[in-house]
């Protein structure tokens, strides 16, 4: 029988930008309740005064990210008074860079490379949301990464506490963190404590027909009728869920997609979407693996040199090998463990024998974990 194949200058996707893992979609589902709490923190900067501070708190592929990035395109859209700034601290995690990202949206350009204070290019922030009468609304994702050499501390203390040199400015502050551990509010000192007091907005992981119905609509809107039956789609929502991350189900759609349409097939196959996965399982372990303080770094790290031996591991033993490296307590390390657990790093298990041994296997192979930590 002669398959259908695809012509050389056809192709199965209707929208290849809606399978990009960065994209914001129109319909953005699942998230409702934390979209009127955010809209209802930066609703005193669409009158004119200052957004209530906020933190996003979640595991990463939980939403946080488009949710705010969806608020911010609504903003930009209705009016040029409050102005939203979207900072990604992986990138830009020191007070000048996140300053500079700052300015150049406000000016259009970044300030010069050298030869600019800090205090110079602030004074001309201040300036313009003086002069333009301008609230500003600064977004900072991934903000962990600014808890390191107390980052932190210095940026908020620059934006929150900016009225009290230049009277007539107003700006409010979002977190955005995927650390679950983190107590932003704990982390910042005295000074800034003061004037952050923010809410707290939890995105919990999506649920199994959550996962199923986004998957199903980014496959509607980026792919031609057709191209993933119900089957497959369930395969490509059993993976996304292995995973725990909507982001790998996003990219595993994409190169599921890729693969039939380089064999000219009109639609996927089973063998396209293991495949793919085999790739867009990593971009899971990537992601949280960055989330991870130094002491969580170092306990993966054990895990994953066991695992090259061991495919299965005692947590006593396991402890006991790390009180070798660090000084560390067992209710921390079994902390950090279950937190592993909960971020599908590693499986928590329990076996009975004499008494219950708590049993511990990672989820990825151990030498992707160690690449990942290098």
């Amino acid at each position: 029988m002669k398959k259908d194949l695809l012509m050389w200058d056809e192709t199965i996707f209707r929208d290849p930008e809606v399978l990009e893992i960065d994209y914001v979609p129109e319909q953005f589902e699942f998230r409702d309740t934390q979209m009127r709490e955010l809209a209802f923190q930066i609703r005193p900067g669409l009158r004119g005064g200052r957004p209530l501070n906020t933190v996003c708190k979640g595991l990463p592929g939980t939403g946080k990210t488009t949710s705010v990035k969806k608020l911010f395109t609504e903003i930009e859209e209705t009016t040029k008074k409050l102005v939203p700034v979207y900072i990604n601290c992986q990138i830009d995690n020191t007070k000048f860079a996140i300053i500079s990202q700052i300015y150049k949206k406000l000016a259009g350009h970044l300030p010069p490379a050298s030869g600019t204070s800090f205090k110079q290019v602030f004074d001309a922030i201040a300036r313009i949301l003086i002069k333009d009468e301008i609230v500003l609304l600064v977004a900072l994702d991934d903000a962990n990464y600014l808890l390191y050499e107390n980052e932190i501390n210095k940026v908020l203390y620059t934006l929150l506490r900016s009225h009290e040199t230049y009277e007539g400015t107003r700006i409010g502050v979002i977190i955005i963190i995927s650390d679950l551990d983190i107590d932003i509010s704990r982390a910042v000192d005295a000074r800034v404590a003061s004037v952050f007091l923010p809410t707290e907005i939890d995105f919990p992981p999506y649920g199994d027909e959550e996962v199923r119905e986004i998957m199903k609509a980014r496959a509607r809107q980026g792919l031609y009728q057709g191209v993933l039956s119900e089957e497959m789609l369930e395969l490509v929502v059993e993976q996304t869920l292995k995973s725990g991350d909507l982001r790998v189900g996003i990219d595993l759609l994409k190169r599921s997609a890729l693969a039939a349409e380089s064999e000219a097939r009109r639609s996927i196959e089973r063998d396209d979407v293991c495949k793919a996965y085999a790739i867009s399982k990593y971009l899971h372990l990537a992601g949280t693996v960055k989330t991870l303080k130094d002491e969580e770094r170092q306990i993966l790290k054990v895990l994953a040199e066991r695992s090259t031996r061991e495919n299965e591991m005692n947590a006593g033993d396991v402890f006991r090998s790390l009180k070798e490296l660090t000084p560390i307590g067992y209710t921390r390390f079994y902390e950090i463990i279950r937190k592993m657990d909960v971020m599908r790093l590693v499986n928590l298990h329990y076996r009975d024998g004499k008494g219950r041994t708590r049993i511990i296997t990672l989820r990825y192979e151990p030498e992707k974990v160690l690449e990942s930590l290098a």
